[in-house]
């Protein structure tokens, strides 16, 4: 069965019946009847008064006659027909009096026409009335009964001419009659079969709107599903993130500033172990009700970003506006009284503690509003919980290593300050190690370690990262590739990295060097970053691939660029990342999963699952037919000392049967 089977959308296919389908054709058909048949009398009238010059040649003697019956028959049918036009008539009145103009028009011939004294010539040239018998069904779109009926009379006019007609021979008269009538069966069986496959056309195309429109209607709930909390029902952490990049674009453009809220539960963890996790979600759901509620009343949008951790972007002014909306936060959280006995605090019910930000004029970046609501938060809560922090620079908490990180990064790679670890990536249905991605560690000088998120925006921020990643591009390929401890090794890249003049080359150089094929290096491109696609980043893609390197899509699902890059850039690889197989414990969180694999199934692409922390999400990775896991079940980061002599990877047959510690 197709993945995309399983959504919850339904199929939107409404139940016609056989009456109500050839109601809606005539309707959907209307206009487009009214053109065919307003063109196709335009030219009818135009060659059949053309073809005076037949009656000049043939029957001059009434040439005269005929000719003035064809303009007076020709003007009159397009007069009547703008008209009815004008006034907005049904297709079927339309087609009703360009089926009667053609009869007028044969009969006005056959009037005016057998009054000639050249009854030889008129004998023959009456075989010409087929040609009318002909238009009904073959040159218009006339529905089977009109175009049956009209044809027939146009027989019946035929054969009352030709018997009144004394001149002619009865033999030439039953053969004439005989043609006519055949053409009249002819025409009418084609007529027939046109009008049947017009409705199948009609049915065809129906059916695939039918099918757009439920595939539409599924695009909606996967984009719903990818942007909304299945817990809570609120917009998720990358759906947040877009928001907050919005307002921050906002602010930075129009000078419309805004306020982060970070709201955590108070003693959360506490409430799970008391209580267990179901009762948590409801307190969860419960709290998550009542700040969308307050949050709505302020014009603010509200989302969960972590755990037990919410987050707030409100329009405010000033941040005394931003400070009264956190404590109406806290107090109607505090008035729901929602039992926790068994808080350290001694307070019986739930409360949460908020840290607020506010856009300044010396902010340089969006990360940096939700790093200060995080350390107002951490203050809060410093503070005892249930309480309100607004992030002030002169606290000490505000503090900011920034500009010491920066420092660092210049000489990090000459004072060995900067490190590689290798996580080990495994082939699912084998069970070996097929490759290991490089990640990254920084220390201060005296050992602290940096947070890779802390230290990696500094290093794009003031060009460290082009050093540090040609160095560990030429770290992976001595470590790892030229040792052939793995198949294929995988870096990370910046945006910056790829706008870079000359870092095909340098890849290229640095391949060379190590007698590597391109293939056995993969370059990890992150959808949550705003990358753009600017030539020079296209051009450097594509430069890398003809080398032979792999482009690999990394934490799909975290933003709202990966659809679009799909369809831009040929990916070897797309790693899905770790919180869509976390969230595999709801039903909600399968379908959704499922989905994205089906998505990429569809585009032929390799898929790799971050997060693979238990022999159970081993087993489902293998029943949903994932190409390549990695997380802590397989292996944790390790040096390449380790990596060489250590087992970081639990090696085992297809089905799982071995216990080799990672």
């Amino acid at each position: 069965m197709h993945l995309l089977a399983e959504t919850t959308v339904p199929a939107m296919r409404p139940a016609l019946s056989p009456e109500q389908m050839r109601s809606l054709y005539q309707q959907e058909s209307e206009l487009n009847r009214k053109d065919v048949t307003r063109h196709g009398l335009w030219i009818a009238v135009a060659a059949y008064i053309a073809y005076s010059a037949t009656d000049y040649l043939f029957l001059r003697d009434v040439a005269l006659y005929t000719i003035a019956g064809r303009v007076a028959v020709g003007i009159v049918a397009l007069c009547v027909l703008e008209i009815l036009l004008h006034f907005k008539a049904r297709a079927d009145i339309i087609d009703l009096v360009a089926a009667v103009s053609v009869l007028s028009g044969y009969v006005v011939w056959l009037a005016t026409a057998q009054m000639t004294s050249h009854a030889n010539a008129f004998s023959y040239y009456m075989v010409f009335g087929a040609i009318f018998m002909m238009s009904f069904n073959l040159f218009f779109s006339f529905r089977f009964p009109l175009a049956f009926a009209a044809s027939a009379t146009n027989l019946t006019i035929f054969v009352g001419f030709l018997y009144a007609f004394e001149p002619m021979g009865l033999l030439y008269k039953l053969i004439l009659g005989a043609f006519c009538i055949s053409c009249f069966i002819f025409t009418s069986y084609v007529n027939l079969q046109l009008n049947r496959e017009r409705y199948k056309v009609f049915l065809n195309a129906y059916e695939a709107r039918l099918q757009q429109s439920a595939a539409d209607e599924r695009g909606k709930a996967l984009l719903h599903l990818s942007i909304t909390d299945s817990l809570t029902g609120l917009e998720n952490r990358r759906a947040i993130d877009q928001r907050l990049r919005d307002y921050w674009n906002n602010w930075r453009e129009h000078g419309k500033s805004f306020a982060v809220l970070l709201i955590d539960v108070d003693f959360f963890k506490r409430y799970n172990d008391c209580y267990g996790h179901q009762e948590g979600d409801r307190c969860l759901i419960a709290v998550s009700q009542r700040l969308k509620t307050v949050a709505s009343l302020h014009g603010a949008i509200i989302g969960r970003y972590g755990g037990e951790e919410f987050i707030v972007i409100a329009p405010t002014d000033t941040p005394k506006r931003a400070a009264d909306l956190a404590e109406a936060i806290c107090i109607a959280v505090r008035v729901m009284a929602y039992p926790h006995e068994a808080r350290r605090d001694g307070t019986p019910f739930v409360t949460v503690s908020v840290g607020v930000s506010h856009t300044r004029g010396n902010a340089i970046q969006v990360d940096r509003v939700i790093h200060e609501a995080d350390r107002a938060l951490y203050a809060a809560k410093a503070s005892g919980r249930n309480c309100v922090k607004l992030f002030d620079t002169k606290d000490p908490w505000a503090s900011d290593d920034s500009e010491n990180i920066a420092a660092i990064l210049k000489i990090a790679v000459q004072q060995r300050l900067v490190t590689l670890v290798y996580q080990p990536i495994r082939d699912v249905k084998t069970g070996e190690l097929s490759g290991a991605e490089a990640l990254m560690r920084l220390r201060m000088l005296d050992g602290t370690p940096v947070l890779p998120s802390t230290f990696i925006p500094i290093a794009e921020r003031t060009g460290a990262i082009v050093d540090l990643g040609r160095w560990a591009i030429r770290t992976v390929c001595s470590d790892l590739l030229a040792t052939n401890l793995v198949p294929v090794a995988s870096v990370n890249v910046s945006p910056i990295e790829l706008k870079m003049p000359g870092f095909a080359t340098y890849v290229a150089a640095t391949l060379s060097e190590f007698g590597l094929m391109g293939a056995r290096l993969a370059f990890e491109i992150t959808e949550g970053v705003e990358l753009e696609m600017d030539q020079e980043v296209v051009r450097c893609i594509s430069d890398l691939r003809k080398l032979g390197a792999q482009i690999w899509l990394d934490d799909f699902g975290t933003g709202f660029a990966g659809l679009s890059w799909l369809r831009l850039i040929e990916f070897d690889t797309v790693k899905i990342d770790r919180s869509f197989l976390h969230d595999c414990d709801t039903e909600r969180g399968r379908m959704m999963l499922r989905d994205i694999i089906s998505l990429l199934r569809n585009r032929g692409l390799r898929i790799l699952v971050e997060g693979a922390e238990t022999e159970a999400h081993e087993q489902l990775m293998r029943q949903y037919g994932i190409d390549q896991i990695q997380g802590f079940h397989v292996g944790r980061p390790v040096p390449v000392t380790q990596f060489e002599t250590y087992e970081v990877v639990r090696r085992s047959t297809p089905a799982g049967n071995s216990l080799i510690q990672g």
